[in-house]
């Protein structure tokens, strides 16, 4: 499990990136590079990163369950995820 302030890091990131993702396009449309240079660095999208939704680990993360690879394993095998099954040959 991640730490609590880490997952809320990342909330307040996303927030920050929704709220001035419209100011920063029509930035980058007009080619006004010293006002992008003055937004807040955490507006970058680029400084977001992918986390679990269920318990926050950063790494092996599966964009289409939006879970780590981990979450993913214990999930699949209760039988909690529609469609996904075990291989067997």
């Amino acid at each position: 499990m991640a730490k609590e302030s880490m997952k809320a890091r990342e909330r307040k990131r996303a927030k920050l990136v929704a709220k001035y993702a419209a100011k920063r396009e029509a930035l980058k449309a007009a080619g006004d590079y010293e006002a992008l240079q003055k937004l807040p660095k955490n507006a970058s999208p680029v400084r977001m990163r992918n986390r679990c939704k269920l318990t926050g680990r950063p790494r092996g993360y599966m964009r289409t369950f939006g879970v780590s690879r981990v979450t993913f394993r214990e999930m699949a095998n209760q039988g909690l995820i529609p469609g996904v099954t075990k291989a067997s040959w």
